[in-house]
């Protein structure tokens, strides 16, 4: 599968190059960046590789798929482009703007016949999959409840504006992962931090808890601005616990300069140190470090577009996830917990 990486910023350059590069079945075929800036770094990360000045002169040039990972406001334009030329496309997160902008991209999609993801990469974090084997395996009984803390000292990456904010960004991602986790939600109450710190009010951080069909209770809190840097999972159910404090480990790689396509073995596994812990009736133990990879996600993705099938995370559910984010907001501001599905979100 060609595929064409359109934007080359932070999450293009650091969270999709490297592990298209690294995904099995697929070749990066060309770049979209503008800038003198940004076209000296895809030269010198892979030299040689076709930069284009559009999207349009991407497509024109035939690739087989594009991820979508430019600022959010310009993004739903450029994904509905790319599916009018009948190309299939990953779409980085925040999906879209509001659940009802995300489901005219999925009904165009499904109208055009292409296959059309969401980037939630984050299903692949090391940590969330370890606590996905714990659950499966059956070692916590009924789960009851899922806490989920993940913040960032990092003031100067926060989105602002109307299509920024924390939710949409590290919520999108945190909600995606106790839905796909614990199933779809029905319930969701939301308080958000604000700040006119960057000239624009912007929130900045959140606590959002959701109600389960299953009966288990999530909940998702983040932050930027308040100069913290934890990762904390924690599991109650009627066997037990679970509780892990790890760290952003593909991230923390990826910074450092590493690349996953040259140690596919040992990438996306925590250290020892921060492995979680299983407390039961028999006793506690350390849980083993499950691997996590993004690039498995652009594997799944070329297989699926090969193949037949929806994809890694087909856009229905990340409709499903900014319906979660719309009512959080919605709850935050009447400070009440919202029905997924009732009159108040149609």
């Amino acid at each position: 599968m060609r595929i064409g990486l359109v934007g080359y910023g932070a999450g293009g350059r650091y969270f999709h190059a490297p592990f298209i590069e690294a995904a099995d079945g697929v070749e990066l075929a060309g770049v979209v960046a503008r800038s003198p800036d940004k076209r000296a770094e895809v030269a010198a990360d892979f030299p040689g590789l076709p930069v284009y000045a559009s999207l349009t002169e991407l497509l024109d040039a035939g690739v087989d798929a594009v991820t979508i990972t430019t600022f959010p406001h310009t993004r739903q334009e450029l994904v509905l482009e790319a599916i009018a030329a009948g190309v299939h496309v990953v779409a980085d997160k925040p999906f879209a703007s509001d659940a009802a902008s995300a489901r005219e991209l999925a009904d165009a999609a499904r109208r055009a016949g292409v296959v059309l993801n969401v980037y939630h990469n984050r299903r692949r974090d090391a940590d969330i999959l370890t606590l996905a084997g714990v659950i499966a395996a059956g070692e916590l009984g009924d789960v009851w409840r899922v806490h989920s803390i993940m913040d960032q000292d990092g003031a100067a990456t926060l989105e602002t504006g109307t299509a920024g904010g924390l939710l949409r960004d590290l919520g999108s991602h945190l909600v995606d992962q106790m839905l796909w986790l614990l199933g779809p939600a029905t319930h969701v109450y939301g308080a958000l931090d604000w700040t006119d710190r960057f000239g624009e009010t912007t929130d900045c951080g959140f606590f959002v808890t959701l109600t389960h069909a299953s009966g288990a209770v999530s909940t998702v809190s983040a932050s930027k601005l308040n100069h913290s840097t934890t990762r904390e999972l924690r599991a109650y159910g009627s066997a037990g616990s679970y509780i892990a404090s790890g760290a952003d480990v593909q991230a923390e790689a990826l910074a450092a300069g590493r690349r996953p396509g040259l140690e596919p073995a040992t990438w996306g596994i925590d250290v020892p140190e921060n492995w979680g812990t299983l407390a039961v009736a028999g006793g506690r133990a350390q849980v083993a470090s499950a691997q996590g990879n993004y690039a498995g996600f652009y594997t799944e993705f070329a297989r699926a577009i090969r193949d037949g099938g929806p994809g890694p995370v087909p856009a229905e559910e990340g409709v499903q996830t900014l319906e979660v984010l719309d009512a959080a907001r919605l709850s935050a501001r009447e400070n009440r917990a919202v029905e997924l599905g009732g009159p108040a979100l149609e």
